[in-house]
């Protein structure tokens, strides 16, 4: 199976030809526009046929969506309000979390913190899993006076068993990647790490291959690089 997770920058329906050349099995896509808003786009309408959102703005928010065949049921985890995550079950055989960190206008728990506090209710549940997405978050920004850092998720992941599929294929620790995912205005000399893939130990030792998007191509469609891993 191949997951794959992009920050379209919007107007996915536009875009929605150009994310299936990545042939994955199930996309986990922000700042995409509500599925029934396809305003008569017949291919937009096609590739949201099964899947799931979330969203305060119906023309930007979170979504899951997967190939006919593939069985995708949206989980039970309530969000507390936090901004955004989107918990499915996938053919009944492992759980997926699509994420998209925010500011959420919150004075502390801003962006990674976000996911600091969804894991405070939900990783006693997370076995056999998969979260992919967004968190405009990296180590190199931890701040040392803050107890829900980048640091801090990535070590309660670690203690369940659940580690980032780009540092285990590539090697290397968190900040100290090598390739971006992320590109200010679009500008290649502003570039960060801020989508990731972090999956269960069961899982991440099946993992194939793990590939992020071409710059010179993705980036003129928005200024995210898909991430995308196939798991055997």
């Amino acid at each position: 199976m191949k997951i794959a997770t992009w920050n379209c920058g919007g107007a996915l329906r536009k875009k929605v030809e150009i994310l299936q050349t990545l042939q994955a099995d199930v996309y986990v896509v922000q700042e995409c526009e509500k599925p029934d808003e396809s305003q008569g786009n017949s291919s937009y309408g096609e590739f949201c046929a099964n899947s799931i959102w979330v969203g305060d703005l119906h023309y930007k928010g979170l979504g899951i969506f997967a190939k006919a065949g593939i069985s995708l049921g949206r989980k039970d985890w309530p969000d507390h309000s936090l901004k955004y995550f989107l918990a499915a079950r996938i053919n009944d055989t492992f759980d997926l979390v699509g994420m998209w960190a925010h500011r959420a206008n919150s004075p502390t728990f801003g962006y990674i913190g976000q996911l600091w506090k969804y894991l405070q209710f939900h990783i006693d549940k997370m076995e056999n899993v998969i979260l992919a997405g967004d968190l405009n978050s990296n180590v190199r920004w931890d701040k040392w006076d803050r107890w829900w850092n980048h640091s801090d998720v990535v070590r309660e992941l670690d203690e369940v068993n659940i580690i980032s599929l780009y540092h285990l294929t590539r090697g290397v620790e968190q900040g100290k990647e090598t390739e971006s995912t992320f590109f200010l205005h679009r500008n290649t000399e502003k570039a960060y790490h801020i989508d990731y893939m972090f999956a269960s130990r069961s899982i991440a030792e099946r993992v194939k291959q793990l590939e992020i998007g071409d710059k010179h191509f993705w980036l003129q469609h928005s200024d995210h690089l898909p991430l995308c891993v196939e798991i055997n």
